[in-house]
């Protein structure tokens, strides 16, 4: 409702549109205004997802090992990879062993929402983890095990199993149509881009954003993406792969910036996500083949060829419309068929050469590098435009 003009009726109205019917309206949506500026009716919206959650019985059992799901993950310059998590069942505690998709880590400690430290976090509570080996990716599920070996076992398999994966996507055998899909494909240019963020959900967003920005012709390859400072490593990958370094709240180390000044790869660093892929979209459009845009100057007709010494045949003509301009192109078609493009090299009227020649006028035309040419025969004069092209 803070919204200038705002008008929740009008708002519980149109939601009749989409067949959710409010609680005021007599139906069985709860709806409660609320204003994140004034902090109004937060208190009533609390209120109604307790008695929604006990209408519905949403429970969850507290006393068992904790599950959830990771919301969010960074790499802290302090504090090492860290996660923000969503206790879904079961109680997460201080010391807890746990695996998160593909990393694991021991809890070292837990943070609130309110930046202190405690000691364990019960269903539907929000915490962010330390101690973690890794940093998960935002959407993976988090359980916790027994063991450092049960951890050390899990995240083994999972990584494995997605390096196998990898592998037999690379070496599956082509189908037809896959064939068929490639060589339409191996025409489109791509923009190598290497990617690195301070938070996953950046990497994510950013790459996201960037595939989107590609068409038959051009797209953007992201072909690493991660979390943390720029390393030696990374400029090293994007190095080998003809990759530009796009980094989002992040600055390469000091081995990082020596490595690129070697190599000469490029490091743009932002701190706005629509900077960052705007200089792509602008990149891209740069790679994308210039639009031709054509235009017919005017038509001639062909009198009588003549074969004059050191120049070749000269073709008489009449021009019939428009105009014909010396240093443009022309087409020479016969039967209605096209059997010569090329320049017009030169243009007379009598014995004087000159730029152009109206309607109506009669000249004397040659082609560059083109001698076959007979009575009757008509030409095509047009101006062929470069136009830059944008996404």
């Amino acid at each position: 409702i803070d919204v200038p003009g705002a008008d929740p009726n009008r708002v519980r109205t149109e939601l009749l549109q989409h067949e959710v019917v409010v609680e005021s309206m007599s139906g069985e949506t709860l709806d409660v205004e609320v204003s994140a500026v004034q902090g109004t009716n937060l208190d009533k919206l609390i209120e109604a997802v307790l008695l929604q959650a006990e209408i519905a019985e949403l429970k969850a059992n507290p006393n068992r090992a904790a599950e959830g799901v990771v919301v969010e993950a960074k790499l802290d310059r302090g504090r090492g990879p860290v996660a923000s998590v969503l206790v879904q069942r079961g109680t997460l505690k201080v010391g807890d062993i746990i695996v998160l998709g593909s990393e694991w880590g021991r809890v070292r400690a837990l943070v609130d929402d309110h930046g202190g430290n405690v000691e364990e976090a019960g269903p539907s509570v929000p915490v962010e983890v330390l101690g973690l080996n890794g940093t998960p990716e935002a959407g993976d599920r988090f359980a916790a095990v027994e063991s450092e070996a049960r951890a050390r076992e899990v995240t083994e398999y999972r990584k494995r199993k997605r390096r196998d994966m990898l592998v037999a996507g690379a070496g599956e055998r082509a189908t037809l149509e896959q064939m068929m899909n490639q060589l339409q494909e191996e025409g489109r240019k791509e923009f190598p881009i290497l990617v690195k963020a301070d938070v996953q959900g950046s990497v994510e967003a950013i790459s996201n954003a960037l595939e989107k920005l590609g068409t038959d012709e051009v797209a953007a390859r992201v072909v690493h993406g991660g979390v943390g400072a720029i390393t030696e490593s990374d400029v090293t990958l994007a190095d080998a792969s003809g990759a530009v370094i796009l980094a989002f709240n992040v600055r390469p180390n000091v081995q990082a910036r020596e490595a690129s000044a070697r190599s000469g790869t490029e490091i743009r660093t932002y701190s706005v996500i629509y900077h960052l892929v705007d200089d792509v979209k602008a990149a891209m459009s740069g790679m994308l083949d210039p639009a031709i845009r054509e235009t017919t100057l005017g038509t001639a007709e062909v009198l009588e060829v003549f074969h004059i010494s050191k120049i070749g045949k000269v073709a008489g003509c009449r021009v019939a419309e428009g105009v014909v301009r010396r240093g443009e192109k022309v087409r020479l078609i016969r039967d209605n068929v096209v059997i010569h493009e090329g320049t017009l090299s030169t243009l007379k009227r009598f014995q004087d050469e000159v730029k152009e020649v109206q309607t109506g006028q009669e000249c004397g035309m040659s082609f560059e590098s083109y001698q076959d040419l007979k009575q009757g025969d008509q030409i095509e004069c047009f101006s062929v435009e470069s136009i830059e092209r944008a996404l």
